[in-house]
């Protein structure tokens, strides 16, 4: 029985260490996702896209979020090696309280990164999304999360 058990212990460690290696800040930012898909991008990582630009694209989106009136419901950071993982976690119990309503963020997110310069100075204000803004600046995954209880991860292609 003893054997068995320490059988066990030693596949769980095995297999979970290989997951826990790949996601290092669920569990600190965020709930381990339970849920994930994958967009295809539209767009191109542009080839001067870095972990410059992408730290830039947040620090440039977080100063405009936090120059308006209304109270900050959510924040954008990037994390990982290359700043390649977009984190965006609810500050407050509504804004994310389900994926439908994270869904919803994120689309009024296309309709703000459409009126950027970058997306005009390429001429597709009316073709990419969020997450084609993502690829373009070279994120390949983005989490959303409620701060709380769940998490979901988009994988960008």
């Amino acid at each position: 029985m003893i054997k068995w058990a320490f059988t066990l212990i030693a596949v769980w460690a095995v297999c979970a260490a290989p997951a826990a290696a790949q996601d290092r800040h669920a569990g600190y930012y965020y709930p381990v996702p339970k849920t994930e898909e994958t967009y295809t991008a539209r767009a191109r990582t542009l080839p001067e896209s870095d972990r410059d630009r992408r730290l830039g694209f947040v620090v440039a989106f977080m100063a405009e979020m936090n120059s308006e009136a209304a109270p900050q419901r959510y924040v954008l950071f990037a994390k990982g090696a290359d700043a390649e993982k977009l984190i965006i976690v609810a500050l407050d119990d509504q804004a994310f309280a389900t994926l439908y309503r994270a869904r919803a963020v994120l689309a009024t997110l296309t309709s703000r990164v459409r009126a950027s310069p970058l997306f005009a100075e390429l001429g597709v204000q009316n073709l990419f999304t969020f997450y084609d803004l993502a690829k373009l600046i070279g994120f390949k995954q983005i989490t959303i999360s409620d701060g709380r209880a769940w998490s979901h991860r988009v994988w960008v292609e």
